[in-house]
């Protein structure tokens, strides 16, 4: 029997959350045709953790880059 969108919800939300950010990724990628964004935004996330590995650039708390993001738009 198929499941349902509620269904699929429920089991979605019992996932951990960096799988449920997997899967919200994958459905959000799945809703363009156009794959060369999704390749080029893979590209610049394996750059910057590159960079974070590296240590040619250093993390900010969440807290403070909200802040920064918050500050940028108003």
């Amino acid at each position: 029997m198929p499941s349902t969108v509620t269904d699929l919800e429920v089991q979605a939300l019992r996932l951990a959350p960096e799988e449920r950010a997997q899967l919200a990724d994958r459905l959000l990628a799945s809703l363009s045709a156009d794959t060369s964004i999704e390749e080029e935004w893979a590209t610049e996330a394996h750059r910057r953790l590159a960079e974070l590995e590296a240590g040619t650039v250093a993390a900010i708390p969440i807290e403070a880059a909200i802040a920064r993001a918050r500050n940028a738009i108003r």
